[in-house]
């Protein structure tokens, strides 16, 4: 439903736009750091526009796959990347990796259970505990493998509140609705204030983060720009602000 009611918004947007419009689908996860960036491209580049859709990184593929006029498309895990590549979204030499993120255990910040690492969330009384769906979301994804690593799948898959985006789940947490969450470092500071950090979870494969241009995008030297405005050491500047390393 996401991606069908998405797709006429994009159109008008993509379809009366001026020359320099800038249609860029990212990761949720993107959304504060890539929002800042948008604005001081556009102070650089006058005229030119970015629009943004966030969303998990699976069902933007998908959105693409189905005609969306979209530039630019920022994945948070290589394995979404690697769909849109199977699919022959992307312009040829342009996927890049440009930053790299954390995966950490969070809990509400009022929390009452003694959690302190993934050997915890097998307590009795820790019931409810939410992730990206793995199907969907590359931050379910890499919990999934983290939590097979430790052997703690089978044990917190019942226990499961499956979320559309990192966002989502971050709400879940911020909102008391669960007992324990795995969100980015970067989306855990976004609500600082609501949820608490517990332990950072290590991953077997990094969490990095591709860009890349789309082939049949309508604004290619646009997005063009765009890409190399990410690389550019200012807005590094601004990822590493909200918590993004060098991949």
């Amino acid at each position: 439903m996401v991606a069908l009611a998405l797709m006429p918004v994009l159109a008008a947007t993509g379809g009366t736009a001026a020359a320099a419009d800038i249609t860029v689908s990212a990761a949720a996860s993107l959304t504060n750091a890539f929002k800042e960036i948008g604005t001081a491209y556009e102070k650089d580049h006058p005229g030119d526009k970015v629009l943004f859709n966030f969303a998990a990184s699976d069902p933007l593929v998908q959105q693409i796959a189905k005609g969306a006029p979209v530039d630019v498309f920022a994945s948070a895990d290589q394995d979404a990347m690697d769909k849109a590549e199977g699919l022959k979204l992307l312009a040829a030499g342009t996927r890049k990796n440009f930053v790299a993120n954390t995966l950490v255990l969070i809990t509400p910040a009022n929390s009452k259970h003694a959690i302190k690492g993934l050997n915890d969330l097998q307590q009795p009384a820790i019931t409810r505990i939410t992730l990206g769906n793995p199907a969907s979301v590359p931050v379910g994804r890499y919990t999934r493998n983290a939590l097979e690593q430790a052997k703690l799948w089978s044990t917190v898959e019942p226990k499961a509140i499956y979320g559309t985006s990192v966002r989502q789940s971050l709400d879940y947490v911020a909102r008391g609705e669960v007992d324990a969450g795995f969100v980015y470092a970067t989306d855990a500071a976004v609500q600082k204030d609501k949820v608490t950090v517990v332990a950072t979870i290590p991953t077997t494969t990094p969490v990095t983060y591709p860009i890349a241009l789309i082939e049949k995008g309508p604004q290619v030297e646009a997005g063009r720009r765009f890409i190399a405005y990410v690389m550019a050491p200012g807005a590094q500047a601004v990822l590493a602000k909200y918590g993004f390393s060098r991949p």
